[in-house]
């Protein structure tokens, strides 16, 4: 009996547990903010008692825990790689405004704020007089309208903070790009991590501060006049379960305003934009991590580590074959027995090792240029399915009818009725001209002959198509020219060509850049590497693909018209610079390593020639100095 071939581990083996252990570890740090807040919220008249773990701190640790675990939840759920790729914001909001999970996303940032406010309350002193029912007139209950404004506040900043964590798409993950090394350069392995956090503690401090602020003074002067009385009617419905309240619905004459409630109102927000702050950028930048563990590469656990990258490489989830081209990257830069093992394993039974990197990175940097080629085509019809032959009508039973002139007579019969069949024939079959086609003329030349009568020639030019057409373009342009609403709609140079090279809805540059790294270095190492000989068949190929791609993309780039709405007219954009320089990066180390053996590998002049164009970079021109501003700081503009 043959042995049992050794399982080969899919490549998500190594990476969901390596994704779980940051999501355990930036809980782990949420569990710590938490405990620190509960601690603020304890009742200071001991030493000893308000800060241990050990009884209604720790409890109300886990509450505040608690109430930021549905985001934790939400971060997991909706977590993916790339940017929104559309041409206009405009165009995004169209498509995810009254989407599942936008609607999701807010709907749980307002059930943690409903339930960071109620531990808030729960939480806070008698003396603040903070609890949902007083007690008036011995034993007369009645509903604490304070309780009612401090939650209306934290759930109105929920809603608000889900509009902005949609809008601003904090649910992406940011993957590293690897580049070559530079003499000098530290060894930036693991980009992201806890060495980060440090610099964005005052930042997200302030930010916290601010957006709460604007929050509770929002509701404090405005939106809660608009909302009490429905408010105030669903908390007295939920509460007439539990206490005998008044029937009445209607809140009291004067709502209690004080400086002491928006005062606390801002507080309690900023305790809970810290909680969803710092989650965000600790998720930010565990997820943002290389694929490594222990300073080695995720795949290297596997009893068969290239098969498992081989695995991740061809895996149809975007994560997964992102993270396994990420890896290969680092393996092709950083780890030499790895890199070696990549020419040395040709025993595979889908060929060897490298052929099938090989193919996998190359079909990723042509998947550009079939997107240019296909910009602009109608989409291809699905395949049609066999049609079934139409069914046999059925013989007949009956004879047809027949279609002789019923209103023929015979030649001896009297001829008026054969005159009459005639009218009436004649009639049936040819009626005449419709009414529309009777009086639309007379109409038009009566409308003409009123409008010169009574228009001046500068009227009748603006009725004009020509005229009503220039009058919405004018329209429009003002719209787009206005400082806020008007970016809101303009399909600017840069979204559009970037949605065009890296599709929608979702398009992420690094499988592209680590791709073309990964190719480029591993055929530049195979010179002293590859003792079979099997990557020099390959290196023709790459040298061409790469100098078609990127001719294709400055070419297109180029050509490719502003929209009438981009009232900028800027046709520069940093995500097909990016790739275009690793592409020409990867290039040029190709010519460097491989052109005193260009005729062993039958690239004739012309493709030397092309390549060495294809990779040469764009000189930056010399800035001109700008003239010192009037007053005020540098702005810098942020898309």
């Amino acid at each position: 009996m043959p042995p049992a071939a050794a399982r080969r581990a899919p490549y998500k083996d190594f990476l969901q547990p390596a994704l779980q252990r940051r999501f355990a570890s930036t809980t782990g740090f949420l569990l710590a903010i938490s405990y620190i807040e509960a601690i603020t919220l304890s009742k200071w008249d001991s030493i000893f008692w308000p800060w241990l773990p050990i009884g209604l701190p720790g409890i109300r640790t886990l509450a505040i825990f608690g109430s930021i675990l549905p985001i934790v939840i939400l971060r997991i759920a909706h977590s993916h790689i790339g940017i929104r790729t559309s041409n206009s914001p405009f165009d995004t909001f169209r498509r995810t405004a009254v989407s599942f999970e936008t609607i999701e996303t807010i709907l749980t940032f307002a059930i943690s704020s409903w339930l960071f406010s109620q531990i808030y309350l729960f939480s806070t002193p008698t003396d603040a007089n903070l609890s949902w029912i007083t007690y008036y007139s011995g034993d007369r209950a009645r509903l604490n309208e304070r309780a009612l404004f401090y939650t209306v506040n934290l759930i109105i900043l929920g809603i608000v903070q889900g509009v902005v964590h949609k809008s601003l798409d904090f649910d992406r993950m940011i993957l590293g790009k690897v580049r070559p090394k530079r003499e000098g350069e530290p060894n930036n392995q693991e980009p992201g991590g806890w060495d980060k956090l440090g610099e964005w503690v005052p930042v997200l401090v302030v930010q916290a501060g601010m957006f709460s602020m604007a929050v509770s003074f929002a509701n404090y002067l405005v939106i809660y006049h608009f909302v009490r009385r429905s408010a105030w009617g669903w908390a007295l419905y939920f509460f007439r379960i539990f206490y005998s309240l008044p029937k009445s619905n209607i809140p009291p004459s004067q709502a209690p305003w004080s400086i002491w409630m928006l005062g606390r109102s801002i507080w309690s927000g900023f305790l809970l934009c810290i909680l969803w702050y710092f989650g965000d950028i600790v998720f930010r930048l565990q997820l943002g991590k290389a694929p490594l563990k222990n300073n080695q590469p995720l795949s290297a656990e596997s009893k068969d580590p290239n098969g498992s990258l081989l695995n991740g490489l061809k895996s149809k989830k975007p994560r997964v074959s992102a993270f396994a081209l990420w890896e290969l990257a680092l393996i092709a830069r950083d780890f030499d027995d790895r890199r070696r093992s990549v020419f040395e394993d040709i025993d595979r039974k889908d060929g060897p090792m490298w052929s099938q990197i090989y193919v996998t990175c190359l079909d990723t940097i042509k998947s550009l240029e079939e997107r240019i080629d296909n910009y602009g085509k109608p989409p291809t019809p699905p395949a049609a399915e066999a049609v079934a032959a139409p069914p046999q009508p059925a013989a007949r039973i009956v004879q047809p009818p027949k279609d002789d002139n019923v209103w023929a007579t015979a030649p001896s019969q009297n001829g008026l009725r054969n005159s009459l069949g005639r009218v009436a024939r004649n009639v049936v079959i040819s009626p005449g001209k419709t009414p529309a086609e009777v009086y639309l003329p007379e109409a038009k030349k009566v409308a003409r002959e009123a409008a010169e009568h009574f228009l001046t020639e500068e009227q009748r030019n603006a009725l004009s198509p020509q005229g009503i057409s220039g009058f919405t373009r004018t329209i429009s342009l003002r719209v787009l020219n206005l400082p806020r609403v008007g970016q809101f709609f303009q399909q600017v140079f840069s979204r559009r060509l970037t949605t065009i090279i890296l599709g929608q809805p979702y398009g992420e540059l690094s499988i592209y850049v680590n791709a073309a790294y990964a190719l480029s270095r591993l055929a530049v190492s195979s010179l002293t590497e590859d003792r079979y000989g099997n990557v020099q068949r390959d290196v023709p190929a790459i040298i061409r693909t790469f100098t078609v791609v990127i001719k294709k993309l400055e070419r297109f780039r180029d050509n490719l018209p502003a929209h009438w709405t981009d009232l900028t007219q800027n046709k520069e954009c940093p995500e097909v610079d990016e790739l275009l320089d690793a592409l020409k990066e990867g290039l040029g180390e190709l010519i460097t390593a491989f052109g005193q053996y260009s005729t062993d590998l039958r690239l004739t002049r012309a493709d030397m020639r092309l390549a060495r164009e294809a990779a040469e970079r764009r000189q930056a021109e010399p800035e001109m100095p700008a003239p010192a501003p009037a007053a005020g700081p540098e702005m810098q503009q942020v898309r």
